[in-house]
């Protein structure tokens, strides 16, 4: 089916990303199965994927060392693979959000309030749908998803890039993440991120330089 051709492949970083037509309202992982399998060298349908308790998917034994995942939006889908890392990937559809400077006052880190809030509506426009993309993708990479409180970390500008400038303890060190982020379309956002496994045992800090 034309649906489960990659619209791109590409690599970053040594992990592996597809990016695929889907068909809004079906589910993403029998899609992400098709090249998932492939690149795993399993046939889809036999690939050890289940789901934590938090509904997270998982690579069991023998890709164990594997993780993936995927996220879809509109007739976009996302998918990531890598080895020896904890990932997530996100999408996100830019669109009119009346009550943004609400969201963001309640629900976001008091850094993040502080710069958002005091940009011109042009610039919080870019930056909200980036940072939300971006936080997605880490708590998705960290297994607790949302609920988890996006309040807990803060994602500042450094000139035009993205950076975790300030990790919660559960998420370990800030400098331990990194985040790839994009725009996949005119009207979509796109981020993952990653951790190598386990660095999350060490403990949140500052990162190094000063946020912005």
């Amino acid at each position: 089916m034309v649906s489960q051709l990659p619209l791109a492949h590409w690599h970053h970083q040594g992990l592996q990303l597809w990016h695929l037509a889907h068909t809004p309202g079906s589910r993403g992982e029998p899609l992400a199965r098709t090249v998932l399998g492939p690149a795993l060298g399993m046939a889809q349908g036999a690939l050890p994927i289940s789901r934590s308790e938090r509904g997270r998917p998982q690579l069991d034994a023998p890709l164990a060392g594997f993780d993936a995942g995927w996220s879809h939006s509109g007739g976009h889908l996302l998918v990531a693979l890598g080895q020896g890392v904890r990932l997530g990937v996100d999408l996100e559809r830019i669109q009119p959000r009346p009550k943004m400077a609400e969201v963001i006052a309640r629900f976001f880190h008091p850094a993040e309030v502080d710069w958002l809030l005091g940009l011109d509506e042009a610039g919080r426009q870019h930056w909200f749908f980036r940072v939300w993309c971006a936080k997605e993708a880490l708590l998705k990479a960290h297994g607790h998803g949302i609920s988890f409180g996006l309040h807990r970390f803060a994602l500042l500008a450094r000139g035009s890039d993205l950076v975790l400038a300030h990790s919660d303890v559960e998420l370990g060190p800030a400098a331990s993440w990194q985040l790839h982020e994009w725009a996949i379309a005119d009207d979509f956002r796109a981020a993952l991120a990653w951790q190598v496994a386990g660095a999350c045992d060490n403990g949140g800090h500052e990162h190094p330089y000063p946020p912005r």
